[in-house]
């Protein structure tokens, strides 16, 4: 019989909810360091002559690198197996706002005429092309007026992997697609993409109306489902499903030299707001998607409105951008049905 004066032992409960919170927060803080030792480092940020702005702003850049992919993995994944150096196909600005307002990710069509510093007018993506990807965060810089942040780059293989790690993601097109140049022959209607069948899927576009529009349309979607699969408990509370996605999700990336932790953070956070549906996801104002030109077709901004979405960016005004995008993306739809 326990004497009077005489406390009961909690200790082993105290060490199981010890135990407990070290895991909750240790838990995210291991995930996080796995995908942050295994991303590529790149120098990407040049010296910088637009001033600094509110917020973070991340140039994402999806390129069509073949690299460590072998001649097998290019023929399944329909990427070509003799096409020399790298170019852009996926060229997007990830803005998180320092304040309330929800977060932008605006797509910037590869085929922009835009002025390339030193090398006169040409597509956006043709910067990356001559010269990496300072020159392209050099490019983006001047055209957009916009303070870069951070770079982060994924290529072909790795973006496959990706969707492949989270168990592959559901898209709903609209209308049967058969693309032997992508890869792609699926059927109209929701269904689940594998690795290889969402990367042609992100990167046709002879069947679309739309062209270069339709297809950033179509790879804002895929980021956003890629980042909802991530996050759902299914894959993110199991620990054999979650590591080996920070670990791929790691090794698709190629980051600046400067991307520490807190980027990372905020680029997964701005991410899983896209997911979430509560970002601002559009192309960048047109006022011509098919001019043609020396360097061939190409995609004219809308001065104007482009010019307001970029300005509300550099004022971390963010919920001012909500009214050109729902106009943009009524005009695209009349467009489509015209």
């Amino acid at each position: 019989m326990q004497g009077p004066g005489v406390r009961r032992r909690r200790r082993p409960a105290r060490t199981v909810v010890v135990l407990l919170l070290l895991a909750l927060v240790g838990y995210p803080l291991a995930l996080g360091a796995v995908a942050y030792t295994s991303v590529t480092r790149v120098g990407a940020l040049p010296d910088s002559s637009v001033a600094a702005t509110p917020g973070q702003t991340i140039l994402l850049v999806g390129s069509d690198s073949r690299e460590g992919l072998t001649r097998d993995q290019m023929v399944e994944l329909s990427t070509g197996t003799d096409v020399e150096g790298k170019r852009t196909d996926t060229i997007m600005l990830l803005h998180r706002p320092s304040g309330g307002g929800p977060t932008v990710l605006l797509s910037l069509p590869r085929d922009s005429y835009v002025e390339i510093p030193g090398h006169g007018s040409n597509k956006i993506n043709a910067a990356y092309a001559i010269g990496g990807p300072s020159l392209l965060v050099e490019t983006v810089e001047g055209a957009t007026g916009i303070h870069v942040d951070g770079y982060v780059e994924t290529g072909l293989g790795g973006f496959a992997n990706l969707v492949d790690a989270v168990g592959g993601v559901e898209m709903c097109p609209e209308k049967a697609i058969k693309d032997p140049k992508a890869g792609l022959d699926i059927q109209a209607g929701c269904q689940t993409m594998d690795g290889a069948t969402a990367l042609g899927y992100a990167r046709t576009r002879d069947f679309d109306a739309n062209g270069d529009l339709g297809r950033a349309q179509r790879q804002r979607a895929i980021i956003g489902a890629v980042a909802h699969e991530a996050a759902s408990p299914a894959v993110l509370l199991n620990p054999l499903r979650s590591f080996p996605l920070a670990s791929a999700g790691g090794s698709a990336l190629s980051v600046d030299d400067g991307f520490g932790p807190v980027d990372l953070y905020g680029f997964v956070m701005g991410v899983r707001a896209v997911a979430g549906g509560q970002a601002v996801s559009l192309n960048v104002p047109v006022a011509s998607a098919s001019r043609r030109t020396k360097a061939g077709l190409v995609v004219d901004w809308d001065d104007e409105k482009a010019a307001q979405v970029f300005q509300a960016i550099k004022d971390d005004d963010t919920e001012s951008i909500r009214a050109i995008a729902a106009s943009e993306a009524t005009g695209s739809a009349t467009s489509a049905s015209s």
